[in-house]
């Protein structure tokens, strides 16, 4: 008997050693297991926690004028802008132990099974809050073994790589909240109206409801549901002692008050200028169109929402409802770059085309400045007379002849002055001009001055014959009005990516292309179309626009027979205009042919409601003169009743004085020979003219 117990413990004891071998070589081989998946997971890295998420534009304000989605309202927050109550809420319902564990909970991994079991059907979920962010970043939800073993995989690279503060920022921003809302922030903004930094502890505790099934727990769809889930939350809140029971019953019968996206529907703000915004981004930052639609970028742009208000309102009170005219608008700060104020069209939703940045049209008498300022370097004064009168050239080897005419066929057929010329936009002059000056010389004026469009060198180009994009030629003026500080318009001042970090900050280069001096001659020179002091044969090109002006202004109107630009500036702010129709339909009526003028004074009359009125400051090396306008001589009490201070580049400004023609006599004429004894060379070539 005794022998047959001894066998049996021998047994007993071979069985124990064998169990304990075959478990101790388990317990390697899964120590070995975990080890490798340890290594693999640290081997492979720290995944990317990029998700497709809103690019947000912003005005200069910092206000949201614009965001590129596909249907899904994706905005990324960092954790310390979610309210507290929403992160409480969530490990409450989601995962309690989220800071014990390291990715996986085995406890209600257990329990699941064990509920699952006894129910014999799927009851309960073990998924940690790492586990559901592996899920929605890297997985599709389809329930195989093979994506379970590598969400397995992706949840511990996740907790091998990051924190747990940043897995938990990244699980609330990419989580679904239902109605196109992903994360925290879309879901605040979408069911209350606010950002997440704002919610309750009532809202955030119905908003981690909604993940659990969205569908089911959206007040949206179903409103019960969603309370009766929310009450759950906060009873889970009271147990893990985020909440106390009497905060419960307060916060439980809180009223909750839903906007449902309605505080979303804003207006399209500046469509032209965030169509703009975005071709940069592809163009300077060399950003491909899904990066630039579903990377979260925060743009800050250059925009100025009350100007831009201001421009809208102007073009639809000043145009007809019923014309067919079309319109390009830019505002820019001349001392800066920095465009305020963008229209590319009537109607963004029927045309987007760009007229201000993609269209080319004759600018007309606006390129003139461009023109006199050249000439102002080749030693011309405001003074510079050249006679007005129905003119024929010819160029080409003499092949070819060319007639220009003024509006209307208004001649002084007398001498004129070049302060008169640009005021009366005299064309006789201008051509004249050009073709003294040598017909490269404009060509590469304009160029310097940022005119990026083919030049063609002909005479008629001083009369803008050659097609031009409405944002140069507002370059142009801007590089004019800052005194020849020439500065490439600028509408993005700095990008952030979608964890705040700056990938991209202005950094504008500034050029002195112009004399200052001749800059600020040239300037002066075009305040005198609103001022009838120059007039002449005609009246000034601006007065229609005068007497709604309050400030000092500068500035060129154009005309074609398809187009019609007003451009000018303040001290302060310039603005250019242009309308016209599309396809090259000319433009008959009266009442259109002053549109651009009209939007022009009025945009920058309001513009400047809020600003000090300055005038324009000349530099050194530039001095004011009292002049007649006529003679262009210094004026004397004998014509003195026109007489306007007229600045000149210092030691260009007249010496002699004009004589009033009601006292002249016979014997105080000059005679003509003692006259042309006077004249320099520079004058008996005018006088060829």
């Amino acid at each position: 008997m005794e022998i047959i117990t001894n066998n049996r413990k021998k047994a007993t004891l071979k069985y124990v050693r064998a169990f304990l071998f075959f478990s101790l070589i388990l317990l390697i081989l899964f120590m070995l297991f975990i080890t490798g998946v340890v290594i693999y997971a640290k081997s492979k890295g720290a995944p990317p926690l990029a998700v497709p998420q809103s690019t947000l534009i912003y005005a200069s304000d910092d206000s949201l004028i614009g965001e590129t989605h596909y249907g899904e309202k994706r905005y990324w927050v960092p954790l310390d802008e979610i309210s507290p109550a929403v992160v409480e809420a969530t490990l409450s319902i989601e995962d309690r132990g989220f800071y014990s564990h390291h990715g996986f909970d085995y406890k209600r991994i257990v329990g699941a099974i064990l509920a699952d079991i006894k129910a014999r059907a799927k009851v309960q979920g073990a998924s940690t809050i790492t586990q559901q962010y592996a899920r929605n970043l890297f997985l599709t939800h389809d329930k195989t073994w093979h994506r379970k073993i590598t969400e397995a995989l992706y949840t511990v690279r996740l907790e091998l790589n990051y924190t747990k503060e940043e897995i938990l920022e990244g699980y609330l921003n990419t989580i679904y909240y239902g109605h196109g809302a992903y994360g925290i922030e879309a879901a605040a903004n979408y069911y209350f109206g606010k950002h997440a930094k704002d919610l309750t502890i009532s809202e955030a505790a119905l908003l981690a409801g909604i993940p659990k099934g969205p569908t089911h727990y959206s007040p949206k769809v179903n409103e019960d549901g969603a309370k009766n889930r929310q009450q759950l939350i906060l009873s889970a809140m009271v147990e893990n002692d985020y909440l106390t029971k009497p905060e419960l019953e307060t916060i439980s019968s809180q009223e909750l008050n839903y906007t449902f996206g309605s505080t979303k529907e804003r207006p399209v703000i500046a469509p032209y200028f965030q169509d703009e915004v975005k071709r940069l981004l592809a163009s300077k930052l060399k950003l491909d169109q899904e990066t630039i639609n579903t990377s979260g970028l925060r743009v800050f742009t250059t925009l100025d929402p009350e100007l831009q208000s201001i421009a809208e309102e102007q073009i639809t009170q000043t145009i007809a409802k019923d014309s067919e005219i079309q319109v390009g608008f830019i505002a820019m700060d001349q001392h800066t770059g920095q465009v305020k104020a963008m229209v590319g069209g009537r109607d963004y939703t029927e045309s987007p085309f760009n007229r201000v940045t993609q269209a080319e049209r004759q600018p007309g008498s606006t390129f003139k400045p461009f023109l006199y300022y050249a000439a102002l370097e080749k030693g011309f004064t405001p003074s510079t007379l050249m006679r007005s009168e129905v003119t024929a050239f010819t160029f080409d080897d003499g092949r070819e002849r060319y007639v220009p005419h003024n509006f209307n066929n208004y001649y002084a057929n007398d001498k004129i002055t070049l302060a008169q010329a640009i005021a009366l936009s005299d064309n006789v002059y201008a051509v004249k001009t050009h073709i003294f000056l040598g017909q490269d010389v404009l060509v590469n004026t304009a160029k310097k001055l940022g005119i990026t469009s083919q030049l063609a060198s002909v005479p008629s180009l001083a009369l803008g014959t050659s097609t031009v994009k409405v944002q140069d030629m507002a370059t142009a003026y801007s590089t004019i009005a800052n005194g020849g500080v020439k500065q490439e318009p600028l509408l993005i001042e700095k990008v952030l990516n979608h964890k705040g970090e700056v990938i991209y900050e202005s950094t504008p280069v500034k050029k002195q292309v112009l004399k200052p001096e001749e800059a600020f001659v040239t300037t002066h020179l075009l305040t005198g179309i609103f001022d009838e002091k120059l007039n002449n044969y005609t009246r000034v090109t601006g007065r229609t626009v005068m007497d709604q002006l309050t400030r000092h202004y500068a500035g060129k109107t154009g005309t074609t027979r398809t187009d019609s630009w007003m451009i000018g500036y303040s001290p302060q702010l310039v603005s250019a205009v242009w309308t016209g129709y599309d396809r090259d339909k000319t433009i008959d009526l009266t009442a259109e042919k002053t549109y651009a003028k009209e939007i022009w004074a009025s945009f920058m009359e309001k513009a400047h409601e809020d600003l000090p009125v300055l005038p324009f400051r000349a530099p050194e090396g530039v001095v004011a003169v009292q002049v007649d306008p006529d003679s262009g001589l210094l004026a004397t009490k004998k014509c003195s009743e026109k007489a306007r201070l007229t600045y000149y580049v210092k030691g260009t400004e007249p010496t002699e004085s004009c004589i009033g023609k009601a006292e002249i006599t016979n014997e105080e004429a000059p005679k003509e020979a003692d006259e042309e004894e006077k004249k320099g060379w520079f004058k008996r070539i005018w006088d060829w003219f």
